[in-house]
């Protein structure tokens, strides 16, 4: 199945609801690993989105903007249907939201380009995870089941990015005109 690809709707998107999570969390919180948590869940989409504009990936982007989008609507769905108390006795306690989105930007980042990246931004992810335990913030289980359905969200949505690996390239010389034809093996 082709699909057209719409760059700007899916940066638009993707914007939106990265915005929508920052609306609604404070940065600005009691200590540095509640801070980094904070940030933590906004910054590991950013840089996965971001990865496709580096790398071109055009399909990428618009994979990122389903599977981000499936994993905030999951969230915010369950969320809001169970209800679920904090251990600080606030609401909404189930699953972490700030854990699902992180994932989300880990598992797209090593599902479509490689555990080269994906590494790094799970232990990221795993950070975020931690410090909404140590806040009393989250239930272990909240935690699981965030970092579950950021991941299997890309799991459904993110293929595997095929750079391209042949390459011609026309040449003009004194005697004419040729190609030469290039193969990364790499």
């Amino acid at each position: 199945m082709t699909r057209s690809f719409h760059p700007y709707k899916a940066a638009a998107v993707s914007l939106f609801l990265i915005l929508a999570m920052l609306s609604s969390t404070s940065v600005c919180a009691e200590s540095g690993f509640t801070t980094y948590g904070n940030i933590g869940q906004i910054a590991l989409p950013v840089a996965a989105l971001s990865l496709t504009a580096v790398k071109g990936d055009k399909e990428g982007a618009v994979q990122f903007a389903e599977a981000f989008s499936a994993t905030v609507g999951t969230t915010y769905a369950l969320k809001y249907s169970i209800n679920e108390r904090r251990p600080n006795g606030g609401k909404h306690s189930f699953p972490s939201g700030h854990t699902s989105f992180a994932f989300a930007g880990a598992a797209f980042s090593q599902q479509r380009y490689g555990w080269d990246y994906g590494i790094p931004m799970y232990i990221a992810a795993t950070l975020v995870g931690i410090s909404r335990l140590t806040n009393h913030e989250h239930h272990t289980q909240d935690v699981i089941a965030g970092a579950v359905m950021g991941v299997g969200a890309n799991l459904i949505f993110t293929k595997k990015f095929k750079e391209n690996k042949l390459a011609l390239i026309p040449m003009i010389t004194d005697n004419g005109a040729g190609a030469m034809f290039l193969y990364s093996f790499k």
